[in-house]
């Protein structure tokens, strides 16, 4: 089968073209076709990326004015005799959705029927700049493509084994049953790919194993999956909790909210602006949200890159051991993502005083280690360390193969509350 990933934007659609089926699943022979995207959706020099495996990359500009254009232009792409990938538009088998947010309604992927939209659509209010986009892309995909199945891989789906203890906030439960107000999770299917891959590089059986993954990149969170299972997680209600990242704050007392709104006259907006795009490792060191340039004047001797970059990896370490703790052990820690593929720097502070838990940190595999995937933890250390690229296009790809063989694996919430 020939699977067309879509992750639709405000203003951008990210796209891939993935053959597979159930062989070539169990197999691990999934081959990715072609990886591209639209920017600038809605201005008259929009721009269109296409890399296919062994050739030049192919760019193009003109005037896209929505979702629908947007995708057309992708297919258009695709086919093109000198550039594309695909003979006509036929050969798409199905096409896959990243959808951010399934609210409690979601614990795995599914066929996108109207009763289904109409789900996600109420689920707008939980994830209002992302729902919209990705539904935006949905119904585009849908009228170019009607008579192919169309199935929602969510990001939030993974996280739903979490247990009532873990995903509740201290606040009172009406809120929780009137607004839906809890711990969601976000990164769900990069968690669940890495953990994947860490039981097939280690031959360990993925239920009899517990993991933590550090997906660290613009966003970070970190998971605690426990034989299988998502049981806690960094991000919460919205993906602005947990650790510190490129813009967002992370964890901080909620009390500097309305303290911060009172002494600075803020409005609401300027304060939601504020904690997503002006503070973390932005803010603190006023040079960067990129970690690469942050270590650079780091490097350089700057006291407040080098202030972020410690604040970042501290929170790290401590996730790290409260998750551990969680799970009354861990038997590896896996690192993903951009700053977690690419920053040996980040993953050394974050370890470095891990030993206590047997994790033996080896630094000149750690440090040879630069977007690849491998072991940086010496071969005796009693608790691994890996570092695994993820693949979030191939989770859902393969997503929508087991979704339309009906093999989906669902995962019924852990218990179920009350409503007083």
């Amino acid at each position: 089968m020939k699977i067309l990933v879509l992750n639709s934007g405000s203003s951008s659609v990210k796209f891939q073209v993935i053959e597979t089926d159930l062989e070539r699943m169990n197999a691990h022979q999934d081959e990715t076709l072609a990886t591209g995207q639209v920017e600038k959706i809605g201005l008259s020099d929009s721009r269109l990326v296409l890399e296919v495996p062994g050739r030049s990359t192919c760019q193009d500009y003109r005037e896209i004015l929505e979702h629908r254009a947007a995708i057309d232009w992708v297919l258009r792409a695709l086919t093109d005799s000198d550039h594309g990938v695909l003979g006509t538009v036929d050969e798409v088998d199905a096409v896959g959705h990243r959808v951010v947010h399934g609210g409690e309604q979601f614990a795995s992927s599914v066929l996108m029927t109207p009763e289904v939209v109409e789900q996600i659509e109420q689920c707008t209010v939980l994830a209002p700049l992302h729902n919209p986009a990705n539904l935006r892309g949905y119904y585009a995909a849908h009228n170019v493509l009607p008579h192919v199945p169309h199935v929602a891989v969510f990001d939030t789906a993974y996280h739903q084994t979490m247990p009532a203890h873990a995903f509740l906030y201290g606040i009172p439960f009406q809120f929780y049953t009137r607004h839906h107000l809890r711990r969601y999770g976000f990164h769900g299917t990069s968690h669940r790919f890495v953990s994947f891959r860490a039981s097939q590089i280690l031959g360990w059986q993925r239920d009899e194993s517990r993991y933590i993954t550090c997906h660290l990149g613009n966003g970070c969170s970190v998971a605690a999956i426990d034989h299988g299972r998502s049981i806690d997680t960094s991000m919460g209600f919205t993906p602005l909790e947990g650790l510190l990242m490129g813009t967002r704050c992370g964890d901080m007392d909620p009390a500097i909210v309305p303290w911060l709104m009172a002494m600075e006259e803020l409005t609401l907006h300027q304060i939601n602006t504020m904690l997503n795009k002006h503070s973390g490792l932005y803010g603190v060191s006023g040079v960067s949200s990129d970690m690469r340039e942050l270590l650079r004047a780091r490097s350089e001797g700057n006291v407040r890159a080098d202030a972020a970059f410690r604040m970042f990896c501290y929170r790290i370490t401590k996730y790290i051991g409260a998750y551990a703790a969680a799970m009354g052990g861990v038997d590896a820690i896996i690192f993903t993502g951009g700053i977690g593929e690419n920053s040996p720097e980040v993953r050394e502070r974050s370890l470095e005083t891990l030993g206590i838990m047997g994790i033996h940190l080896d630094r000149e595999r750690n440090a040879a280690l630069l977007g690849g995937e491998g072991e940086i933890t010496t071969d005796g250390s009693p608790v691994k360390a890996l570092v695994i690229p993820t693949n979030e296009e191939k989770v859902i790809a393969r997503d929508v193969v087991r979704v339309l063989n009906g093999i989906m694996p669902t995962f019924d919430p852990p218990e179920t509350l009350g409503s007083s």
